[in-house]
């Protein structure tokens, strides 16, 4: 269970890698699914277009869909989208670099998909069987004397190995169309690798000053709704705590003073009066539910500006610095031989003759 956990934050520390992770474990699914998927076309003519290009796809949206799903950076797109304006502005262009970021994980699993769809050429045979010529194939005889719609069934049923008679002529058009398919195959490659590369160096040409800014703030904005998700957990972690111990010591007041009033004091009450004090550090001086409400509510509706306020920083610098030093002269002061100043009082004597 502790490898887990610790496999668990790692992932979650390394949020971007673990991204990545998914998106390639999506893009194997994608292809070990269409290799598992037992292809049958209708083989009839209203259905076989709307078969083949549905079935290419539908799954292409599918897997569009569950990469936003997947991805932990949609929800803070959307806060940081609907957010009201508050003590801070909204960049567009911090959305932007997000949305972008999050489409591109998001289409790795769709274009293997659609490449391996196109190389194995099944469905691309379902969809445009009943558009070939089969005169070209060299049977000039086989479409004599038939109607159109006797024509288009039995164009239809080429990708059907048991319901087409002419096996030669359907091996003959099976290979044409998935001559084309691999090709189409090949120029959707192509036109992703190229699309790619452009962004890759076009990229540079543009003002790299922007885009370190907005690679900045977005990685803020994840930060800072992780760190915020995490202060919330130990503030409900503490008050919980610390409310369920106030409720038992009100439960057992009575067995509380007892023991307070023992000679000794047991270590195991120096343990919990530590880790109490921890917990009532970690609440932060919020105590109350309502005080609580308040606190989220704030954060969503005006979420402090990003400027640190450097003369409190300042302040407490010369606070500590002002007690250290007066600790040190203290000191020094009794190593030289020397008694601090005490304040001085008047001592009256009287004797009586007795």
């Amino acid at each position: 269970m502790d490898k887990f956990r610790m496999m668990f934050q790692f992932l979650q520390s390394n949020q971007e890698s673990f991204m990545n992770g998914i998106c390639g474990i999506m893009a194997l699914a994608s292809a070990q699914m269409y290799s598992a998927f037992e292809f049958s076309c209708p083989c009839m003519p209203e259905y076989n277009y709307t078969y083949g290009i549905g079935l290419l796809f539908i799954p292409t949206i599918w897997f569009f869909l569950l990469g936003f799903v997947m991805n932990n950076n949609v929800s803070g797109l959307t806060d940081e989208w609907k957010r009201p304006t508050g003590k801070r502005t909204k960049d567009p262009t911090i959305l932007r670099y997000m949305f972008c970021s999050i489409t591109q994980r998001s289409l790795i699993a769709p274009a293997v998909w659609v490449s391996v769809s196109l190389m194995d050429g099944k469905i691309f045979l379902c969809a445009f069987s009943i558009d070939l010529d089969i005169d070209k194939f060299g049977n000039y005889s086989l479409l004599t004397g038939l109607s159109e719609v006797e024509k288009l069934r039995l164009l239809a049923r080429i990708p059907c190995k048991d319901l087409f008679e002419h096996q030669e002529i359907r091996e003959a058009a099976s290979r044409y169309i998935k001559c084309i398919s691999q090709a189409c195959g090949w120029m959707f490659l192509l036109m992703i690798t190229f699309m790619a590369f452009l962004i890759r160096a076009i990229r540079p040409c543009f003002s790299q000053a922007a885009f370190l800014k907005t690679k900045y703030w977005s990685h803020y904005i994840e930060i800072e709704r992780k760190m915020f998700d995490d202060t919330c957990k130990e503030h409900a972690k503490s008050f919980a705590k610390v409310c369920i111990h106030q409720y038992f010591e009100n439960m057992s007041g009575e067995m509380r003073s007892f023991h307070h009033h023992r000679s000794g004091k047991d270590v195991s009450d120096d343990e919990d009066e530590d880790t109490r004090r921890s917990d009532e550090e970690k609440l932060l001086g919020i105590r109350a539910q309502d005080d609580m409400n308040k606190v989220l509510w704030n954060w969503h509706t005006s979420k402090p500006a990003l400027a640190l306020r450097k003369d409190q920083m300042e302040m407490d610098g010369e606070n500590n610095g002002r007690l250290n030093g007066e600790a040190n002269g203290a000191a020094n002061g009794f190593a030289k031989g020397h008694t601090p100043e005490v304040e001085k009082r008047e001592w009256a004597v009287y004797y009586s003759k007795v």
